[in-house]
């Protein structure tokens, strides 16, 4: 059911997005009780239509995207064998402050957390997609990153929305890019998850201020 939900929720990236706007979050105005630091929504950002990497990312160096969210922070260490396309697609696009000042849309308690999406609609993408098959064993257990897409695209299909899994296993079917996993601060992603109200956005804001990438 919850696959299902994933499927139906998560539309096709259609529509280009990025570009930067002059808007950024508020200041912090206190950190509750949840461990979160209460802010304002960064307002919208317009679509804009951005051109795919060419270039796979160097096998010889480990990548990692961290994540400073209102929450704390995590990281994802990136598998390019697995993803190659898409990866460099993430790390591109983090490079390129894509996913600063952006918001987790949709929260589900126990199942995934999904962010992505500068316009917030849940629809948007950078102007282009990528295509990595996963395995027919691939399993999104808790902690593993991968691509939303719509029902109507093809399996491995990915644009900038990723998701991390909450759960023990979401249940998926082998059809979502997985492009790694995290390796850090899994507590906050818990604090994140626990914003949940429903299938939908978190009860208050949670905004990605920015997205660091390194490589070793």
């Amino acid at each position: 059911m919850r696959a299902l939900l994933l499927l139906v929720v998560s539309l096709a990236f259609v529509a280009g997005c990025g570009g930067g706007g002059d808007d950024t979050t508020t200041e912090s105005v206190a950190t509750s009780a949840d461990g979160c630091t209460s802010v304002d929504a960064p307002a919208p950002r317009d679509p804009e239509s951005l051109q795919a990497p060419t270039a796979a990312l160097d096998a010889s160096k480990t990548y990692t995207l961290t994540f400073d969210t209102s929450c704390g922070s995590f990281t994802v260490t990136l598998d390019p064998e697995l993803a190659p396309k898409t990866t460099a697609s993430l790390v591109a696009l983090a490079r390129a402050g894509y996913y600063d000042d952006t918001i987790f849309h949709r929260v589900v308690p126990g199942f995934v957390i999904q962010g992505g999406d500068p316009t917030q609609s849940g629809s948007g993408g950078p102007g282009y997609t990528t295509v990595d098959v996963p395995p027919s064993d691939a399993a999104y257990t808790k902690g593993v990153v991968a691509m939303a897409k719509s029902g109507v695209e093809a399996p491995g299909t990915a644009g900038s929305q990723f998701f991390v899994v909450t759960g023990d296993d979401a249940g998926l079917p082998p059809e979502y890019a997985i492009v790694g996993k995290v390796t850090e601060g899994m507590d906050t992603v818990q604090r994140i998850n626990a914003l949940g109200v429903a299938d939908g956005p978190p009860s208050k804001p949670v905004v990605v201020t920015s997205v660091t990438v390194r490589e070793s």
